[in-house]
């Protein structure tokens, strides 16, 4: 598949500013806020876990062991 120079250009400025936008978004409470509310529905369809508090812990200790890495790094 052959890009036009327009979707080549773009791809490049992105590739450039690849690094910067994950530091923004790493640093971005929405970000942990985001990924915390997909845990728990995550664990509240998965894992057979009754006690709400322990739910919040799973969801946050799913959180922890995993890494968010841009594609093509």
């Amino acid at each position: 598949m052959t890009l036009n120079r327009h979707d080549e250009a773009i791809r490049l400025l992105a590739k450039g500013f690849a690094d910067n936008f994950a530091e923004d978004v790493a640093g971005d409470e929405r970000v942990h806020e985001l990924m915390m509310e997909i845990a728990q529905e995550f664990v509240e369809r998965n894992i057979p876990i009754v006690s709400e508090d322990s739910q919040i812990d799973m969801a946050a200790e799913l959180i922890m062991n995993i890494t968010v890495t841009k594609v093509g790094g």
